[in-house]
This record gives structure tokens, sequence and C-alpha cells, in this order.
């Protein structure tokens, strides 16, 4: 018989304006196995999406849930957020982090009335997160829908990002009609604040005007989205993920069709945050700042970024010391996995340079999302090789378009494998052996989908 650790109830769902009702039970009396956690275990947090509208969209909030190691490990256990979770503060889908010892939980939550507040919680087990510290706004800086992470540097600092853009024409005329102008270039204002995340308070906030060689800026490239800062080893940089999109100068309309231009990252001097310069691939061309999950990692005084959207396949390319990329380290995934078109979706290195990354690929067929099917891989920054996880059974509707976060305890990645709308299984990866533990069952919702563990 599987231990339920988690049994329906009625609860209600408080957004800042969003109010989401569940009624799952007549009992007013919520009945709830406490977690007892009694030998200090690490705890894992899972995190479901609700639906919205539509399957997959994540719109609808986001639950947590958190249990032991041990219990994450075993499959008789389940795992029910979507009935019996805390709610993440957050309009949409709310972005995540955790502490390296799994013992608190970051958030900023995403667009509405209450969009980049910070709240910082201690993991209690089940639905008991207890809120610590004082809550901050970083939207007067970032505004309401902010890209943050948690900087590697013993939980101490958040960084989140913005950009805006403008084009820039000659006198002739204006960019409403643009018959008689002369396109220039695109200026890309970037934003960067630094958070206190211990002390719940703003350390920095900066912001600079940023704008790609004359060559490419004439050509109509510029830089459309920042996000995923990351820390050097030796703590003195700030490496920003960027995006490059390109219009037609002749019409300053969108252009879809163009030459990819090498992958590109943004520097800044750390803490300051001043001093902006561009650094480029030569291996790698699309885009560096990832979605929802973190995109790049330190490893062994180097940093290791996937990028998106390359026409050769998504690469894992690596920023040395130097602060430049180093283009003579080649780690293609299309090749490592035998695959076209691979993209990644999230990835998380373990101490031992071996991690987990959820990819898709040409061919991937649609799901009830209407995106496609993803995957889960076993790879080796080291050996620059990467091998498709068989022991997670997949289906159409196993999507990671919206994951976030590994839970990484050692050696150990713990992820979630579910299907949107669909059960599905916590499972725990062994780095250093490749061997794939089935831990505990996850109780799905109509629509919704597990975004990962912390």
């Amino acid at each position: 018989m599987k231990q339920t650790i988690l049994n329906l109830k009625t609860i209600v769902l408080l957004f800042s304006s969003l109010a989401i009702f569940f009624s799952c039970s007549d009992d007013d009396t919520p009945n709830i196995i406490e977690e007892d956690n009694e030998n200090n275990s690490r705890w894992i947090t899972i995190a479901g999406a609700l639906m919205g509208t539509e399957p997959g969209d994540g719109n609808g909030g986001t639950l947590i849930y958190s249990v032991t190691k041990e219990d994450a490990q075993d499959e008789n256990v389940q795992i029910d957020p979507f009935n019996n979770g805390f709610v993440a503060p957050s309009n949409r889908t709310a972005r995540l982090q955790a502490s390296e010892d799994g013992n608190t939980i970051f958030n900023i939550s995403y667009a509405g009335d209450t969009g980049g507040v910070y709240t910082k919680y201690t993991v209690e087990g089940g639905n008991n997160f207890v809120k610590t510290g004082s809550e901050i706004s970083i939207e007067p800086y970032v505004g309401t829908a902010p890209r943050w992470i948690k900087l590697f540097d013993g939980d101490q600092t958040g960084a989140a990002v913005y950009v805006s853009t403008e084009h820039q024409v000659d006198d002739n005329g204006t960019t409403e009609d643009v018959t008689d102008d002369t396109y220039l270039y695109t200026n890309s204002t970037i934003g960067i604040v630094t958070l206190d995340l211990v002390n719940s308070s703003i350390k920095n906030f900066q912001e600079h005007t940023i704008t790609l060689n004359d060559e490419d800026a004439a050509k109509g490239y510029y830089i459309s989205r920042i996000d995923m800062p990351t820390l050097n080893t030796a703590g003195d940089k700030l490496y920003i993920g960027a995006r490059i999109s390109k219009i037609d100068p002749s019409t300053l309309e969108s252009d879809s069709d163009y030459d990819i231009l090498g992958s590109k990252t943004i520097v800044l001097d750390y803490p300051s945050l001043l001093n902006p310069t561009i650094i480029t691939s030569t291996v790698g061309h699309g885009n560096t700042n990832g979605y929802r999950s973190i995109n790049a990692f330190e490893y062994n005084g180097s940093v290791y970024q996937a990028n998106q959207s390359d026409p050769e396949g998504s690469y894992i390319l690596k920023i040395d010391a130097n602060n430049e990329y180093d283009n003579s380290y080649d780690f293609n995934l299309d090749e490592a996995l035998g695959v076209t078109g691979a993209y990644v979706l999230a990835w998380r290195p373990a101490a031992n340079g071996k991690g987990v990354l959820a990819y898709r690929h040409d061919g991937s067929q649609e799901g009830i999302s209407g995106r496609g099917e993803s995957y889960f891989a076993l790879i080796d920054l080291n050996a620059k090789t990467a091998t498709k996880i068989t022991d997670i059974p997949y289906d159409v509707d196993m999507e990671m378009f919206q994951y976030q976060g590994y839970a990484v305890d050692g050696n150990d990645i713990y992820l979630t494998a579910a299907s949107v709308g669909k059960n599905g299984n916590i499972y725990v990866v062994d780095t250093e052996t490749g061997t794939v533990t089935k831990g505990a069952e996850l109780i799905n919702a109509e629509g919704s989908h597990f975004i990962g563990a912390w």
C-alpha cells in the first residue's frame, strides 16, 4: 500500500489581486500528515504550475511542497502540491530559488499588483513555509516582471535585470514614417539590481546603454533580452546572457530571416556593476539568456553556459578566468546526443562537472500544450558527452519549456518528470555512476505541470 503523505483538503489560494478557489472536500479540518525531519535531512521542495486557461500555460499560479530527501527517494510516497501545497505569491508562474542546503526558498513575484516583490521562506516540511525577514520590492528598478537569479555566493545575493530598446534614425524623418529615414543602430538600455538576500535590501543598481559593434548594429542587430546573471570564480565579474534580434533597416520592421550571430554575453565589473563589455563566441551561435532556468554555472574555475536557437543545435559554451570565451572548447549537443536541433531547456551540473539537462530536438512531437516533447540527458562537462536518460518513461505531453530547477545534493540530482496533466515521479540521478532511481509519485492536476525540484 502506498504511503500518502498528502491528503486532499479544501484550500483557498490567495494571490494579491487574484483569488482561485479549489474545493476538494467538505471537511473544513485539514488532514495532512506532518513531515518529520528528525535526522535533519535535506529538504526537497517540489513546485507545480497550475493551468490558467490553456494546458501547460502555468498561468494559474505556483504551489510548492517539501519532503525529506528520503521521502523524495521513496516511490511509495505520493506528493500532491496542487491540492495541498503552499501558494508561492505570484500572479503567474513564480520565479523560485533555493538555498544551497534546501532550507530556504526565495521568491520574487512575477507580474500583477505584487510583481517584483521579494519574499523569503524557511522550509519546515509539507506546505509549511514560514516567511522570514522583510519583503522588499525591486519593481522600481526592474519592473513588475523581473528576470532574476540567485548568485552562487553562499546564498548572499540575488541579481535581477531588464532591457529596453530604442531604434536610432537620422534627422530626415521619424520612426513613424521611415520613407526618408536612414537607420543608424539600436540602443539597448540595460538595468541591473543586486539584492541582499540575507537582510532583504537593495545592494546596488546600475543602468547602461549598450550597442553592438558598428558593422552588426548598422545591419539592424541588437540585444533584445537579457537574463541569468552569473558570477565568475574570482567574484569580480558578472556575466549576463543575451538574446540577439534584428530589424530590417529599410523598414524598421522585425526581421526573422537573418544570419545568426555568435553567442554573446555582457560582462560587468562586480560588485560595482560598471564597465559593460560584450564578449562573443566563435563556437556557438544563438542566444544565451535562457528562459526560466539558470543557464550558466561556475565549475572548476570557469563558467559553463548553454545557448539556444543555434542553427547547429545547442552548445555548452565555456568562459574562462580571463573573462573571454574559450573557443577551443567545443561541446555540441547535436553531436553528443546524435540528434538534430537539440535545444537546451534547463540544465544543472553537480560539483563533479557531471549533470542533467532537459532538452527537445527536431522531430519532437507537439503535445497537449502545443510544445515539443522533452527528454532528460546525463552530461559530462569534462568529457563533453551527453547521453539520453532512458530510465524515465516519456510521452508526447512531457515537455519542460517552463522547467525551472533541479535539487542538487552532493553528486545526486533530483528532478521531476511528469507529463502535462498526468501523474509522474521524482527521479534521483547519481551523476557519478549514472544510476537513476525512481522516487516519490507526483500527483498532477488537469492541464497543470511540474516545474522542478529545489
